[in-house]
């Protein structure tokens, strides 16, 4: 299969652990290849996806992976269907798209697409160096390592999708959401960077609030990995085999008004304004 970029699991493990490898057991390194659904990702970039980018890469997977949306607005508790209430790109005008993360596969491939669509491709995500990988997908990312050898160019690279004419689509959580104690399935602590580069950019947030949720065995893989205190993100190796089980699902993409940047002054610090943004996209979802 000749294509751009696939995942190899056995070449990563090379590439890792060179010689070591031979030590790592065959069942191991298949159920590696099944959890994170190998082949079925490969058929896609090596297939569907192959030579495509940006907004049509995004459209073509949306449709391998069956992911169907309702896209509405909630301005002032009423909700309409599309986005034709949100403001455009008119006069310089760029905002900062910033979205709750409950799934960690559809949620980020449908809102990417989304706001290509409304906002002509004017938009570019903040995401993990490792989804650079994807050829399709590279010409929307402004790469964010923050703990490996790219963590010294994090500011820079803030800067760049910041200063662009282009729209910027961020899930602040980092992390894709959990379960917690009392049951409720939420992201962790919304990062205050997005809030401090809106104001210093006067850009105005458009918060946004995407419905869904994994699978109860992603939820507890995560909680037990916290009460060990395991430091690897163990279930991050499940979020391929819960886009596989999403297949087919309908989600929900709930856009919300604009919040002028003004309204980030000095009565709260910039991390409480990211938890007040982020309490306002949850509400998105229970209003109307």
């Amino acid at each position: 299969m000749e294509c751009d970029f696939k995942i190899d699991v056995e070449k990563v493990l090379r590439d890792k652990l060179g010689e070591k490898t031979r030590f790592i057991p065959a069942f191991l390194v298949s159920w590696l290849k099944n959890i994170i659904h190998q082949d079925w990702i490969n058929c896609y970039l090596c297939g569907n996806g192959q030579g495509l980018e940006g907004m049509e890469w995004l459209d073509r997977c949306l449709e391998y992976i069956k992911c169907k949306t309702i896209v509405q607005t909630n301005i002032g508790g009423v909700i309409s269907e599309g986005l034709d209430a949100l403001p455009s790109n008119d006069g310089g005008r760029y905002f900062t798209i910033v979205s709750n993360h409950p799934l960690g596969g559809q949620d980020g491939i449908a809102l990417g697409s989304i706001v290509c669509h409304k906002y002509d491709s004017r938009m570019v995500y903040l995401v993990n160096d490792m989804l650079m990988n994807f050829k399709g997908l590279a010409p929307l990312c402004v790469p964010i390592n923050k703990t490996g050898r790219n963590g010294r160019d994090f500011p820079k690279m803030v800067e760049a999708a910041f200063q662009s004419e282009k729209n910027v689509v961020m899930f602040p959580a980092g992390l894709c959401s959990r379960k917690g104690e009392d049951g409720v399935i939420k992201d962790l602590e919304w990062k205050k960077t997005f809030i401090t580069k809106s104001v210093q950019y006067q850009r105005d947030i458009i918060p946004v609030h995407f419905s869904g949720h994994n699978s109860d065995k992603f939820y507890n893989i995560a909680r037990w990995c916290k009460r060990l205190h395991i430091k690897f993100n163990v279930a991050m190796l499940y979020l391929a085999d819960e886009m596989y089980k999403n297949q087919g699902k309908t989600f929900t993409v709930t856009f919300g008004e604009p919040i002028p940047w003004q309204t980030f002054d000095k009565s709260k610090t910039p991390s409480e304004w990211a938890q007040w943004v982020k309490e306002k996209v949850y509400k998105l979802n229970n209003e109307g």
